[in-house]
């Protein structure tokens, strides 16, 4: 028998040894590719499109803000921001400094800042740049230099609109105004879109659409944008010509309670990031309260007329121009002897008011200026709003009561004053102001008698006539009723020697369709009184407003006076003929 050689066996076996190992491997790389492809192919395919694919936000537009007649005042406007990568960039300083150098940035201050970032993943280069200048810096394709579509509000009217649009930050939030009242409708909802990235944070692909971005809403405002330049170029004349320290003026459309203007000098650029001294940026027609002086003579003679006391033939004797009060003199600028209501309303008499004052109760003295929205919120929603003064009536001696009734003692805001104003015009019925066209506001309020709010508003219109202490008011072919306002400016302890110029009025009176009211703080110019600063800019602003909004003139027509001018019973129905 042969004996087999062991030189033989030893290298079969070794190859029988390697094939079988070969096979385990082979079988184990199957079973290792089976449990990834087919066990576990969901998680690992989640942890690929962990690291490549992403879900990024896709920005969406910030609602356009217009006037009434839908010509735009704020709009956004599409914007590129940059954002690094800071450990990719630093990788290569001759990047910073290529960078810095389109930039136009000193390099070593750009580096300085990148460096101290270095652990994070993002950091934004500049915000809000034009398209084309933001291309001008990716097209060189700096590893680690990206770009994100983003929007920045603008606002075509400048500092005319300032204050009532108010602003949005740099994330496009609103910050102050309609912008802020009406955030959650403006604001847009961002989509989402899928995109691959490589490890530089660099899109290779878009996947798919998973939410479409949906632009913020339209919000139409009462606002007339034709009338609030007129408002605010008048406004900043007078300023310049009284070298006043401020200003504010509100018009109303009576017969709705919409604000057709509402403007305040001085004002800021809102297309600025920097806005400014924020002492400019108040929206003071609703923020700043003041005394309004001889305005509040018109409710005054309202509750006289109301209580019965009073007829608008009363005759009231203010000789000789002083009154004395406990220890308080009233005075008048002189002695005007017997006057009517309206001769009070017409010459401005602090005598005459509080004696009609001092025949009331002072609980309903204070209700007739309770009533009028004075103390009160005007219901408009505008942020920020002041409300006013207005002293509980069981605290009123008679010195306090005489000095409320030619308007001290209270504090109001212009838009106050203006509802108030509209309110007498409107034949009793005070309306919730509002600043944009679906505002759901409440119902207007009867506060007076029609017949007395007819009578009343005769009255004032007697103050534009001749005579009167409001004939710079008069609107040529129109017929204009109001009254001036001229207060000593309130301090700790007293009152100093400036003033607050004021004239509230309404226009026209046989069809009444424009209240306004006009407000001048510490004018410096030798004239100081309502009658020689703030009327004037009354009636140069209504003159062109009534030819804007095509109302008809009446001043020239007293046949047609006669049958347009509501009887008392018209205005108790809500009939205006």
């Amino acid at each position: 028998m042969r004996n087999v050689r062991p030189a033989t066996v030893m290298p079969r076996l070794r190859l029988l040894v390697v094939l079988v190992a070969l096979g385990l491997c082979a079988f184990a790389l199957v079973a290792r590719a089976f449990q990834m492809q087919v066990m576990k192919r969901e998680f690992y395919q989640d942890q690929g499109d962990a690291r490549f694919l992403r879900d990024i936000e896709v920005p969406a537009s910030r609602g356009t803000i217009t006037d009434r007649n839908g010509e735009p005042l704020a709009i956004s406007t599409p914007m590129v921001s940059l954002w690094l990568h800071p450990e990719t960039l630093l990788e290569d300083p001759a990047r910073v400094a290529q960078l810095a150098q389109i930039m136009q940035l000193d390099a070593n201050t750009l580096g300085a800042r990148i460096a101290e970032r270095r652990s994070r993943e993002f950091m934004y280069l500049a915000r809000h740049l034009p398209p084309d200048e933001a291309e001008r810096v990716l097209a060189l394709k700096i590893p680690g230099v990206h770009g994100q579509r983003e929007y920045r509000r603008f606002y075509p009217g400048g500092e005319v609109f300032a204050h009532v649009l108010g602003v949005t930050d740099v994330d496009d939030a609103g910050q102050e105004g309609l912008e802020l009242a009406y955030n959650t409708q403006l604001v847009g909802h961002a989509g989402v879109k899928r995109v691959i990235k490589n490890r530089r944070g660099e899109i290779v692909e878009n996947v798919e659409e998973v939410r479409a971005a949906e632009p913020g809403r339209t919000l139409t405002t009462t606002l007339d944008r034709r009338i609030q330049y007129l408002a605010y170029r008048e406004l900043k004349a007078a300023m310049f010509e009284h070298s006043a320290s401020s200003g504010s003026m509100v018009i109303l459309d009576i017969p709705s309670g919409d604000v057709l203007a509402m403007v305040n000098y001085p004002s800021f650029n809102p297309n600025a990031r920097n806005n400014g001294d924020v002492a400019a940026r108040r929206n003071r027609a609703v923020t700043d309260l003041f005394e309004p002086g001889s305005v509040m003579k018109a409710f005054t003679v309202a509750a006289g007329l109301e209580s019965g006391k009073i007829t608008p033939d009363t005759v009231i004797d203010t000789y000789p121009g002083t009154l004395q009060v406990r220890n308080h003199l009233v005075r008048d600028i002189r002695n005007f002897g017997p006057l009517t209501p309206g001769g009070l309303l017409m010459k401005s008499s602090n005598v005459a008011a509080t004696k009609i004052a001092l025949e009331l109760d002072n609980e309903h003295l204070y209700d007739v200026f309770h009533r009028f929205g004075f103390g009160l919120p005007t219901g408009c929603g505008f942020p920020g709003e002041s409300i006013g003064t207005l002293p509980e009536p069981g605290g009123w001696g008679q010195v306090e009561k005489a000095t409320l009734s030619y308007g001290y003692g209270l504090s109001v805001n212009a838009l106050q004053l203006a509802q108030a104003y509209a309110a007498i015009a409107d034949g009793g019925r005070l309306h919730a102001p509002r600043f944009v066209r679906d505002q759901v506001t409440a119902e207007p309020r009867a506060l007076l008698d029609p017949e007395v709010a007819h009578e009343l508003l005769l009255m004032l219109e007697t103050v534009t006539g001749p005579g009167g202490s409001a004939v710079k008011a008069a609107v040529p072919n129109y017929r204009v009723a109001g009254k001036t306002g001229t207060a000593r400016r309130a301090v700790a302890g007293g009152y100093e020697g400036r003033y607050v110029s004021v004239f509230a009025g309404a226009v026209p009176v046989s069809r009444p369709r424009l209240a306004a009211v006009v407000v001048v703080n510490d004018p410096r110019g030798g004239a100081y009184y309502g009658g020689l600063v703030a009327a004037p800019v009354f009636g140069r602003v209504m003159d062109d407003a009534m030819r804007l909004l095509n109302v008809a003139p009446d001043h020239l027509q007293p046949q047609l006076i006669a049958a347009d001018v509501p009887t008392p019973a018209q205005f108790a129905e809500g009939v205006m003929p």
